[in-house]
This record gives structure tokens, C-alpha cells and sequence, in this order.
């Protein structure tokens, strides 16, 4: 069997936050000239990090390796207080590319931990925006991955207790977990609006949609991109066959052996240009026609920094920009 059509999820690809943080690498290269370093990968997407390495970004994760007054940019994923304390101290230029949403946490978590609140956060070990929200304090913030972790954890006192959420999450794993905090901590405080971001839910809510039509999922996203694979792992938890790329080379023809419809969605860090890509190699394996689902139209824009506009004549490389569908 040959796949006859392909299904493209609605929304997918670029969030308003990554959107920003590339903007930001981009104009501060054009602005100022690289090289121009940044302190983790921008997103974790390794088309558009390879992109602006040949443009002049150098990705760095200690900022030693950062020569006196280089321009610096955070990533997408936020950083904790000892790396803006450090960055500031060595007399960086620096331009903080932090996702809003993820600073909106870190708001809340600097705001509440005056008040003398201590926090569990629900997110995933070694992840860099967890490593940032966590170390906008000292202590008094327990990482909690798993219902088991909820019922080990020990903070040191439950009365003045509050639970954040790493942005990226599967909105459903984020759910039981929360159920069971709830469960063991009845007085816990809640985020006013939740802090899994809309970008993550909308494609996810897709995701949920698409599987259910399709023979097999392909997700566009890199091996590092924490909400690539939640939508590859919500379409197998769905029982759709997913799998998830990094490039239109790594599609295997024999994922499509028995698939006559393809689902396709890209996670919220893939550029538009890596799924037409994949669709033009789906296209010739056999698939004949490309149809877009009904899905939510995303226009929420985040403003830049000050300090990065640009001369006139100057612009932005475009090649991240939303294909033709």
C-alpha cells in the first residue's frame, strides 16, 4: 500500500515565544555583527540552530566561554538567577530571549516566594526551563516528574505550598500529576491560568484530532524538543503509529507500508520549510494530495526587546517563515 493523502495538523510548527527568540539571534546579528553568542540552543531544533551557527551564533552552555563585552542572548528557555547574576557581573550586552510564558512562572515563583510560599514544580529532570525556574531560588523548590514523586516529596512545610508547571508538558501526564498533589496537599495554590502554554495545548488538542483519522503520525521536531515528543507519545497513547523527525531523510518508506492517510504535525521549536520537506518526500512515495485540518488560527505576537531595531535596509532572514501549505 502507497499513502494516498496526507492530513497536516492545524495548528503546528512555530509558537509566538520561538518565533521571538529566533528574531532576537537574527537582528542581533544584523545589528551588531557576529559573532554573537547564546547561551544554550536557541530552541531545540537543530535545522534552525545549524542556520544561525552559519550565520555567526555561538552556542554556549558555560558563560566562560564568553569573551568581555560580547553580546549574549538567553534562550527561549530561561535561565536561572545565577546565570543573569553571572552574565551581568562579566558585563555581557545582553538580550533575554526567555519565552513570556516561561517568565510569567518565574514571575509568579519570585512574587509568591516573598510571601513565603515553597513550590513543587511538575516538569522533567535536567530540562533547561526546568534548570531556570528552579534557580530563581535558593531552595524551598522540589521537581516532581511522577505520581511517585508526589508521594515522596517532603517539602518543609504545607501550608504556605504552591505548584508550577513547565510549560512543554503532555497536558494529560500534567493532570494526573496535579490530581495527586491535590490529593496529598488540599491547601496547595494553583496558578490563576495554568502554565502548560497554549502553543503546547493547541497542538496537542491537534494532535488528538489528527490521530484518530490517520494511518501514522510524523512529528517534525528534534530528539531534544520536550513537546515533539509528547505529540508523538499522545498519538501512540491514542493507538496511532507515530514517529517522530529531525529531517525528511530520516522518514523510513516502510512506516508508510500500511498507512493510506498521513498524519502530519511539527512541533512548536520545527520550521515550516522541514514539513513541506517532509510532504514533498511523503509526495514521492505516493502520497497524491495534501489537505489541511480545521484547526485553531494562532495570532498571538510577542513584542522583542529594546535595543534591537534595526537601520533601514536591514532585514530578517526569512527562510523560518510559514510555508505555503
Amino acid at each position: 500500500m502507497e499513502p494516498k493523502e496526507i492530513l497536516l495538523a492545524e495548528p503546528r510548527g512555530f509558537c509566538a515565544g520561538v518565533d521571538r527568540a529566533i528574531e532576537i539571534v537574527e537582528r542581533a546579528l544584523l545589528k551588531f555583527g557576529a559573532p554573537i553568542y547564546v547561551r544554550h540552543e536557541i530552541v531545540h531544533n537543530t535545522y534552525v540552530v545549524n542556520d544561525l551557527k552559519a550565520r555567526g551564533a555561538i552556542f554556549i552552555e558555560d558563560l566562560a566561554e564568553v569573551p568581555p563585552g560580547a553580546t549574549l542572548v538567553f534562550s527561549a528557555h530561561g535561565v536561572s538567577r545565577e546565570v543573569q547574576e553571572e552574565a551581568r557581573q562579566r558585563g555581557f550586552s545582553i538580550f533575554d530571549a526567555t519565552c513570556p510564558l516561561v517568565t510569567k512562572v518565574h514571575v509568579e515563583v519570585a512574587k509568591l516566594a516573598r510571601e513565603g510560599y515553597e513550590f513543587l514544580m511538575i516538569g522533567h529532570k535536567g530540562h533547561p526551563e526546568v534548570e531556570g525556574t528552579m534557580g530563581q531560588l535558593l531552595e524551598g523548590i522540589y521537581l516532581v516528574e511522577d505520581e511517585a514523586d508526589v508521594a515522596r516529596v517532603q517539602p518543609r512545610q504545607g501550608e504556605k505550598l504552591a505548584v508550577v508547571t513547565q510549560t512543554t508538558l503532555s497536558v494529560d501526564d500534567a493532570a494526573s500529576i496535579l490530581a495527586a498533589i491535590r490529593r496529598r496537599f488540599p491547601q496547595i495554590r494553583e496558578p490563576k491560568q495554568q502554565d502548560i502554554c497554549y502553543a503546547t495545548q493547541n497542538r496537542q488538542d491537534a494532535v488528538k484530532q489528527l490521530a484518530t483519522q490517520v494511518d501514522v503520525v510524523i512529528v517534525v521536531g528534534s530528539p531534544t524538543s520536550s513537546n515533539s515528543n509528547r505529540l508523538r507519545e499522545l498519538a501512540e497513547r491514542l493507538g496511532t503509529p507515530a514517529f517522530m523527525v529531525d529531517s525528511p531523510e530520516e522518514l523510513q518508506p516502510d512506516w508508510f507500508a500500511q498507512a493510506a492517510r498521513v498524519g502530519l504535525t511539527a512541533g512548536a521549536s520545527a520550521p515550516e520549510v522541514l514539513v513541506q520537506g517532509v510532504i514533498e518526500r511523503i509526495r514521492a512515495l505516493g502520497a497524491a494530495s495534501v489537505r489541511k485540518m480545521d484547526g485553531l488560527e494562532e495570532t498571538i505576537k510577542f513584542p522583542l526587546p529594546k535595543g534591537l531595531k534595526l537601520d533601514g535596509g536591514m532585514t530578517i532572514h526569512k527562510s523560518r517563515k510559514q510555508g505555503a501549505d
